[in-house]
């Protein structure tokens, strides 16, 4: 027997409560609902709870918005206790972590964390595996994916080469961007008087593949570039 017919037989909340086990509360509250279902009514609202800390609520706001989302609920309670607050250093610490939250919600750094995608990058890299014998290799992001060829120099027509060899093996995931750890990569037709750059430290690069671009044929008509790619 569920619980509404066992009100209409029992004919009270706690009768009906007893012979269902559960609580007089839980069946009134499902008997309200039933009811006013029935007569087409639109369920009550249900009534906002006061907090014991929403005296300082305003408080905690301004002292968060001074310190840049940065001071503590441990520095905040006595002066919290001083504006008269009487509640517990737990709800004061979930007062604090709201606001903290709703801070950098509304200041944060104007733009999403990257979400990447599986093979959404190639990534390559040179290493030279002996005088004279240099190994490159492209690896799929997010895979076990990788390919791996040998060369006898790191020239810009050698590393086109191979990366569009590489773009031709991984034809499946069909990759749209290239990151390599090296600044000599080739970016620009248009700069081929500049020179090479041999940077003290390797840094990230990040590079949108143009496929109509990247083609053995292409690659001695690409030459060295000092321009500074953001993709």
């Amino acid at each position: 027997m569920d619980i509404i017919s066992a009100y209409h037989q029992l004919g009270s909340y706690r009768a009906a409560a007893e012979h269902c086990g559960t609580t007089h509360r839980t069946v009134k509250k499902i008997v309200e609902k039933f009811e006013a279902g029935q007569a087409g009514m639109p369920l009550p609202a249900r009534a906002e709870r006061a907090h014991n800390y929403d005296l300082v609520a305003d408080l905690v706001a301004e002292r968060v918005q001074k310190s840049h989302g940065r001071i503590s609920a441990k520095r905040l309670l006595p002066i919290a206790k001083a504006a008269g607050y009487e509640g517990s250093a737990r709800n004061f610490r979930r007062l604090v972590a709201e606001a903290k939250a709703l801070w950098r919600s509304n200041n944060h750094r104007g733009r999403r964390p990257a979400v990447w995608e599986p093979g959404e990058y190639l990534v390559i890299d040179w290493a030279q595996a002996a005088p004279g014998l240099f190994l490159f290799c492209a690896v799929l992001a997010f895979s076990r994916w990788r390919f791996v060829r040998f060369a006898s120099n790191e020239r810009a027509s050698t590393t086109l080469a191979l990366i569009a060899e590489s773009l031709a093996a991984e034809s499946p995931w069909k990759s749209r961007r290239l990151l390599t750890l090296e600044t000599r990569m080739q970016v620009c037709p248009r700069n081929r008087h500049q020179e090479r750059i041999q940077p003290a430290a390797a840094t990230v690069r990040r590079r949108r593949l143009r496929r109509c671009a990247w083609s053995a044929p292409c690659a001695p008509n690409w030459g060295p570039s000092r321009a500074r790619y953001r993709g």
